[in-house]
């Protein structure tokens, strides 16, 4: 067997077990989730599991650096002749599926933040640049007259906030406030997009307009 063949071989084996942990961790849990439970999900001996990756905060690190890479990919990618609220809305779908396939992430945030200190290092880094990310997509809104100039130059900042609050703890409010009816598809979307409504010049309104059907004042 080639060197290629076995790097491969050993590639698709960590994959299947990000995958399977990922489904795992979905279904019943961080807490409830065990090296041997995912080794008996996938018809392996506990010990492979524990060669790939030797604990739960190495795999959670793998699959957080798998997270931030597709997200970066996201808010990477190049639409050539899309307006910025085109595209901001491009991604706030990605974010919709992206909070379901990795939705025990965001459930558990607080306890992976506290008891996997590698694992929350690199989320500090990348909420600081998703920070910055956001600040951008709204200096782009403004530079594109969809939104109004703020009175108060803090607003904006709030509001980023607000909304990195919204997309970070959307899949928490779901199965805690259940006897509000705000679990159906594109619900986390459309609170966005009611929080900047009220800014919105009569070009972002015309735009917004374009890509919902309807603006909700």
């Amino acid at each position: 067997m080639s060197g290629h063949t076995i790097r491969r071989k050993i590639m698709g084996t960590k994959d299947h077990i990000l995958n399977t942990a990922i489904t795992l961790y979905n279904e019943m849990g961080l807490r409830n989730i065990t090296s041997r439970d995912i080794a008996k999900e996938m018809g392996k001996s506990h010990g492979n599991i524990e060669y790939h990756f030797k604990d739960k905060e190495t795999l959670l690190l793998a699959i957080y650096k798998q997270m931030s890479t597709e997200m970066t990919t996201f808010y990477d990618q190049k639409k050539p002749g899309v307006n910025s609220f085109e595209k901001f809305d491009l991604l706030l779908h990605e974010l919709e599926l992206f909070q379901i396939k990795y939705g025990f992430f965001n459930l558990d945030i607080l306890e992976i933040s506290r008891n996997f200190k590698s694992v929350n290092v690199l989320l500090q880094k990348t909420l600081n640049t998703r920070k910055e990310q956001m600040r951008s997509f709204f200096l782009g809104f403004m530079k594109e007259n969809l939104l109004k100039n703020p009175k108060n130059s803090d607003y904006y900042l709030r509001l980023q906030h607000t909304i990195r609050i919204l997309i970070t703890f959307w899949v928490n409010q779901e199965l805690v406030l259940t006897s509000y009816d705000f679990a159906k598809k594109g619900e986390m979307i459309r609170h966005i997009w009611d929080l900047l409504a009220p800014f919105m010049t009569e070009k972002g309104k015309g735009i917004y307009l374009q890509l919902n059907n309807s603006l909700e004042s």
